[in-house]
């Protein structure tokens, strides 16, 4: 099986029309419900998930709510989260993992940090930046345009280094760093 796919590729049906469900299913998952269910399919913008008792629902966890150190949960894997949007376009409700939620709490103790130099560990170098942990389960991105080409060459996984926090997203959640003033 591809890394990808859509829920209807790994065998998922809805029970009865989406359409038609629809109302129901706005009304009985309002906005702030807890839910679990199964991941049912994966796409580069997130994941699809069938919500236990509601056979009908479709389930989306978008990756722009996806904390940069986590990875998608697999097909077949159950999740846990919150209703955070309804999709009247597409029948579908979005959904925020208890665990992204916590990595959003996580990241708003930064946010009081803008301009302070801070120190981690280079978890990944990307073609567009070098990711940062400052903490578990928390990252920041030095993006590409703030790094030379000799800086970019020089880093490496498991690197210690410092950087100065410039920006904390709390929307996104996300935190950027700065190379300077850096300690390589």
């Amino acid at each position: 099986m591809s890394e990808y796919s859509w829920p209807g590729e790994n065998g998922w049906s809805p029970a009865a029309d989406p359409t038609v469900a629809w109302p129901k299913t706005v009304r009985v998952l309002p906005i702030g419900t807890r839910i679990t269910g199964e991941v049912i399919g994966r796409q580069p913008f997130g994941f699809f998930l069938s919500v236990d008792g509601r056979p009908d629902a479709v389930g989306l966890a978008r990756v722009d709510r996806m904390p940069v150190c986590m990875d998608l949960p697999t097909v077949g894997q159950r999740v846990s989260g919150e209703v955070v949007w309804h999709g009247d376009h597409n029948h579908q409700v979005g959904v925020l993992l208890g665990e992204w939620a916590r990595r959003e709490e996580l990241t708003t103790r930064f946010a009081d940090q803008v301009g302070q130099v801070v120190a981690g560990r280079v978890t990944t170098v990307a073609p567009f930046g070098v990711f940062v942990r400052l903490a578990e389960r928390v990252e920041g991105l030095i993006p590409l345009s703030d790094l030379d080409t000799d800086v970019m060459e020089a880093v490496y996984d498991g690197q210690e280094i410092s950087a100065q926090i410039t920006a904390v997203d709390l929307e996104r959640p996300r935190i950027l760093l700065a190379v300077k003033p850096v300690t390589w």
